[in-house]
């Protein structure tokens, strides 16, 4: 019951948190200096009892796969982790990308879409809309990763997140990004987003580009969907498929 309340607490707060399911208070992102972590230690005892997660960390409570593997593009410009019987696929880049860009999409055993990575991406702009159209948003997950990026105004370090929104039901999504969600804790749009180095373009690893409410009548997946915090969380810590998610994510190595 006080993980529950803590998450809903943050829906109208802002929140962070440096491992799963237990929010630690953060600054403003107006008042963090550029490329600095918004997320911070909460003083207690995270909701598995255990620390915050350390850089680098897998922070997953989640049983993750006992085999792994490692995939590398043919132009060796990217390479990540994933579970032994995962499959990852190159594919043709999007319209509008860089040359040279990559486009890699994970699918599970069964052949489940999970993710897509994505290199040399053009500038993102954040989502407008008017104050009263935006909706709240809750950082369930939030770990940091060492991933070359670009600073400035409205981002932070590079962190594997795991975001929920809230609509007519809880809409969550997982990715890596750089990008501040909203100060107020409200936003139009989240995205799953890294603003990369000069010259090179952006990235995003994520299943989503970017997190809104969805109408009743959208199709929502390959988002998640739940219809209270409680699963939300539960999602995090106790599933294996963010754990194994999570330690994919955080094994991304971009060779500049």
């Amino acid at each position: 019951m006080a993980a529950v309340a803590l998450l809903a607490a943050s829906l109208l707060a802002g929140c962070s948190s440096d491992g799963k399911g237990a929010p630690a208070w953060t600054v403003e992102p107006s008042t963090a200096s550029p490329g600095a972590s918004s997320a911070t230690a909460a003083p207690s005892a995270t909701a598995s009892g255990g620390p915050s997660a350390s850089p680098g960390a897998t922070a997953s409570a989640g049983a993750t796969a006992s085999a792994w593997k490692v995939f590398t593009d043919p132009a060796k410009k990217v390479s990540f982790e994933l579970p032994q019987d995962w499959i990852a696929q190159s594919v043709e880049p999007a319209k509008g990308t860089l040359p040279g860009a990559v486009k890699v999409e994970v699918k599970d055993a069964e052949g489940t879409y999970l993710a897509t990575l994505q290199t040399g991406l053009p500038e993102a702009t954040p989502a407008t809309c008017a104050p009263a159209a935006k909706k709240s948003y809750v950082v369930v997950s939030s770990v940091p990763v060492e991933l070359p990026h670009s600073g400035g105004e409205g981002t932070i370090s590079p962190h594997v997140v795991f975001r929920v929104i809230q609509g007519y039901r809880f809409f969550g999504s997982y990715g890596i990004t750089n990008m501040v969600g909203g100060a107020d804790s409200k936003a139009c749009q989240l995205q799953n987003v890294v603003r990369g180095l000069e010259g090179k373009g952006n990235y995003s690893f994520s299943d989503v580009g970017s997190l809104k409410s969805f109408a009743p009548d959208e199709k929502v997946a390959p988002a998640k969907v739940f219809d209270t915090l409680d699963q939300a969380a539960d999602y995090v810590n106790e599933g294996s498929e963010f754990a194994n998610v999570q330690r994919m994510l955080m094994s991304l190595e971009i060779k500049n």
